[in-house]
């Protein structure tokens, strides 16, 4: 599977922005997967993961209640729904794929997309 993510931009705070993750490959339902975020000048940092089949979630405390993520796993897409976007948000945010389809709070990842900027102005 290969990823590639897209759907950043610049927004102002307060404002919405979804991205995308499309895979390429047969497998993908399989593949428990996750955002993270790089801001600058910072180390990477997880934004939440789902489940291969969509029943899971997880996220890190600082965006529960304004991003949610869920996939189409027919058009092997997942995707990061933000709302409500802080300056704080401003990151290069990758996706990432755990092959083995493990839990959502226990995934390791193996794969790993091309990030995509958001870049939220105050």
């Amino acid at each position: 599977v290969q990823l590639q993510a897209s759907g950043g931009g610049l927004v102002q705070a307060g404002g919405s922005l979804r991205l995308s993750c499309r895979a390429s490959g047969r497998t993908f339902g399989s593949y428990t997967l996750g955002w993270f975020r790089q801001a600058p000048g910072k180390d990477r940092e997880f934004v939440g993961s789902i489940s291969g089949d969509g029943s899971s979630t997880s996220y890190v405390d600082s965006v529960k209640g304004r991003f949610t993520i869920y996939r189409d796993n027919a058009r092997n897409t997942v995707y990061l729904q933000m709302n409500s976007l802080k300056p704080e948000d401003t990151a290069v945010y990758y996706c990432a794929g755990d092959s083995w389809g493990r839990m959502v709070d226990e995934a390791t990842y193996d794969v790993w997309g091309q990030g995509t900027l958001v870049t939220v102005s105050s």
